[in-house]
C-alpha cells in the first residue's frame, strides 16, 4: 500500500501555483544491511552477511560501469544510466561547450521487465496517509497536509 499526502504547489512564478497534488509518503528507507536482513528472511540458504556482501559489492560495479558510460540493466528491476543536465541549448555546434552548455551528470534510471510502470499503476495501491482537514478555506498550512512542495519550485507534479 502507497500512502500519500496531498499538497498544495506555492512556488510564486510556478504555472501550477495554488494547485493540489498527491505526494508518496516514504516511512522508511531500507540500507543495503537492511535489504540483506529481508533478503536472509525469504528462505534463502544465504546469511545476511553473505548477501550484505554480494549487495555492496554489485553497487560499486554498478558504479564503475556506469562513469565508463555503459547502462546496467537489473531484471525486473530498473536500467541505470548516467545522464547529462544542460544548462542551455548552444546555437550551433561550434558554439557548443561544455563549460557554457552542460550543468552536470545524474543518475537515470527506468522501471524495466515486470516493474513496468504500467504494472506499477496496475498492482499499486493508493490510501491517504493522513485526512486533509481544512480549517477555514482551502489554506497550505491546514494540519495534515505538507503546505507547499518541500522546496522544490522546478518540481514538476505530473511526472
Amino acid at each position: 500500500m502507497i500512502r500519500y499526502k496531498k499538497y498544495q504547489v506555492t512556488g510564486e512564478n510556478s504555472p501550477l501555483k495554488g494547485l493540489w497534488y498527491a505526494r508518496p509518503v516514504i516511512e522508511e528507507t531500507f540500507d543495503i544491511e537492511r535489504l540483506a536482513k529481508h533478503m536472509s528472511k525469504h528462505n534463502t540458504p544465504y546469511s545476511a552477511g553473505v548477501i550484505k556482501g554480494v549487495l555492496a559489492d554489485m553497487v560499486s560495479c554498478i558504479k564503475e560501469l556506469i562513469l565508463d558510460g555503459k547502462n546496467v540493466k537489473l531484471d525486473d528491476l530498473a536500467i541505470f544510466s548516467v545522464g547529462i543536465v544542460s544548462k542551455q541549448g548552444a546555437s550551433s555546434a561550434t558554439d557548443f561547450s561544455l563549460a557554457n552548455n552542460v550543468k552536470g551528470l545524474k543518475l537515470r534510471s527506468r522501471a524495466t521487465g515486470e516493474l513496468s510502470n504500467a504494472q506499477i499503476n496496475l498492482e499499486g495501491q493508493l490510501k491517504e496517509a493522513s485526512p486533509y482537514a481544512v480549517e477555514g478555506g482551502d489554506s497550505g498550512n491546514a494540519p495534515g497536509g505538507s503546505g507547499g512542495n518541500d522546496g522544490d519550485e522546478n518540481e514538476n507534479p505530473l511526472g
